[in-house]
């Protein structure tokens, strides 16, 4: 019977890099995905680099380790990573004053820059000039985010790690249960993006870990270029998390709905030439909760073809998600008190930025070294 020093539950982004990191520090780790073909929220992120949007000194430090560690990323793990900079064009509604959104951005690392109507058009030409009154821009990373995942676990892989294809059913003292059998380790860190609660549930360990079901629209390469990656500049999802976690013991019936669905409506595309669009934001807090796939495609396309009315007619598939987060903005980062050996790394509003650097550290803090960030985000989960 074999025993890991590590099980990492979860093959996304947070997953795949933790397992990565935790291997390169000297420890036996196995990597447990429930899906062969990626289904996650890093499957269908847009994949931007948000760099820029530091407001604090962690996050500041955050981002500029994310940016250094980036730049040797695709040489260390051996992969195209498709790193690259885009300019993102945060779309300002008709109805609001330009200045007044460009002021909630004035505390970033960089702040955007505001821009005109026709700006905005001449750095975007598919953008609607009628429902605007401006826009901001900012220099913005971006990476294929499934690549990134998948290049992260190939080099885990080299580097002696295990992985196997299975669902876990059971957190167990010293290990997990799975639909293929038991794996035991000394420690368990669960990286299940929207799933980490409802796992965690299931071992009766409540934790300010939450979720939002995600919709968007893939469309498969096209000759159409958007040259800029469209958001708006009113971003409603934080809103909506923020709304959605003032009383916790909501999130323990299955059947609420706790706030009002949102719609952010925005668009990327990478470089063979394929699309995302969306995206809805629902809190269901059923993990398992359905709705109504052709109302939800409906709304996307009818919200993107006010603001990109050439992308909206675009033939596409709508997907769907689970996407974690926390109720502060930080990461939910550390070992759970009541139960030894079990450790969580999930919530991250800002996930392919803060968890490459936040992965190296806490690999290195498990072995037992100082680690003042470490630190700090663990005090803000407790």
């Amino acid at each position: 019977m074999k025993t890991y020093d590590w099980i990492v539950v979860g093959g996304g982004i947070t997953g795949a890099t933790l397992a990565y990191e935790l291997v390169k520090v000297g420890l036996r780790v196995l990597l447990l995905e429930q899906h062969a073909t990626p289904d996650n929220a890093t499957r269908y992120s847009y994949g931007g680099l948000a760099y820029w949007s530091g407001t604090t000194p962690l996050t500041r430090q955050l981002c500029q380790e994310a940016s250094d560690r980036y730049q040797i990323l695709p040489q260390e793990l051996d992969a195209d990573i498709e790193l690259r900079e885009l300019d993102l064009l945060l779309t300002i509604s008709a109805d609001t004053h330009p200045e007044t959104a460009a002021s909630v951005y004035a505390n970033c690392a960089v702040p955007p820059s505001l821009l005109s109507v026709q700006d905005a058009y001449e750095l975007e030409p598919l953008i609607n000039r009628e429902v605007i009154s401006g826009a901001l821009t900012v220099k913005h990373g971006h990476i294929h985010p499934d690549k990134t995942a998948q290049a992260y676990i190939q080099a885990f892989l080299r580097a002696g790690g295990e992985m196997q294809i299975s669902q876990v059913l059971q957190i167990l003292k010293g290990g997990v249960q799975t639909n293929t059998g038991t794996y035991h380790s000394a420690n368990v860190v669960i990286c299940a993006g929207g799933l980490s609660r409802k796992l965690l549930k299931s071992a009766g360990i409540s934790i300010k870990v939450y979720f939002t079901h995600a919709e968007m629209i893939e469309i498969p390469p096209i000759d159409l270029r958007l040259q800029t990656l469209v958001m708006p500049a009113n971003l409603q999802r934080f809103q909506l998390e923020t709304a959605s976690t003032q009383v916790d013991e909501l999130w323990d019936d299955l059947d609420n709905e706790l706030v009002s669905p949102i719609l952010d409506v925005g668009a990327v595309q990478f470089l063979d030439g394929s699309l995302r669009v969306g995206q809805i934001s629902r809190v269901l807090t059923n993990s398992d909760a359905e709705v109504n796939t052709e109302d939800s495609e409906n709304w996307l396309r009818n919200s993107i073809a006010a603001v990109l009315p050439d992308v909206a007619k675009l033939p596409g598939t709508w997907h769907h998600c689970l996407v974690a987060f926390s109720n502060n903005r930080l990461p939910v980062i550390g070992a759970i008190p009541e139960f030894a050996g079990l450790h969580i790394f999930s919530g991250f509003s800002n996930p392919l930025v803060f968890v490459p650097p936040l992965a190296q550290r806490f690999a290195n803090f498990v072995t037992g070294k100082k680690d003042e960030i470490i630190n700090q985000i663990i005090t803000s989960m407790k």
